[in-house]
């Protein structure tokens, strides 16, 4: 047994798979630097995988990124980014320290997760949310493919699922 309630998030209003990803701008920190970036210049290069976490440092984000390490998805033909409500110098730290092959946007305001109806308000903190897990899978044009996003927490994604989406192999 978890040491920990697992709880049911109220229902989540966020893009589905047909429609255009709302498109944003936010510092993206890598392990060299940080710029702001938009989503539809990433996209413009291809398929992008946006990976929605808590704050860095947070046992959801720490395992949902080292699973993405080990399972190899910096070989996926995708660009893969995080987003979260965590400073550029969080990221950068938590970056180095995780050994990530993947950027991560910085979103303090939680403006991002709401506009993809994912932000989840913290119990007892009026007023402060961060994003609840979710993975949308989006094409050149920001149409999403594929959406996954938790409905209680913790959850992780189903990353076998995922996987088969983005068309890598065992």
């Amino acid at each position: 047994m978890p040491d920990f309630d697992v709880v049911d998030l109220e229902p989540a209003d966020h893009p589905e798979p047909g429609e255009t990803a709302p498109d944003f701008t936010r510092p993206l920190v890598g392990d060299e630097y940080w710029e702001d970036r938009s989503l539809s210049e990433l996209a413009a290069g291809g398929r992008v995988v946006l990976v929605f976490t808590p704050m860095d440092g947070s046992f959801l984000a720490r395992y949902i990124w080292d699973e993405l390490v080990e399972r190899g998805w910096e070989a996926v033909d995708a660009t893969v980014v995080g987003v979260t409500i965590s400073t550029p110098y969080d990221h950068k730290r938590f970056v180095d320290e995780r050994n990530l092959p993947f950027d991560l946007f910085s979103d303090p305001g939680n403006g991002v997760a709401e506009a993809y109806g994912v932000a989840h308000g913290l119990d007892g903190m009026t007023g402060v949310s961060e994003p609840r897990p979710a993975v949308f899978v989006v094409d050149g044009d920001r149409t999403v493919e594929h959406a996954w996003v938790a409905s209680e927490w913790p959850e992780f994604p189903d990353y076998d699922a995922l996987e088969d989406v983005l068309g890598l192999e065992e």
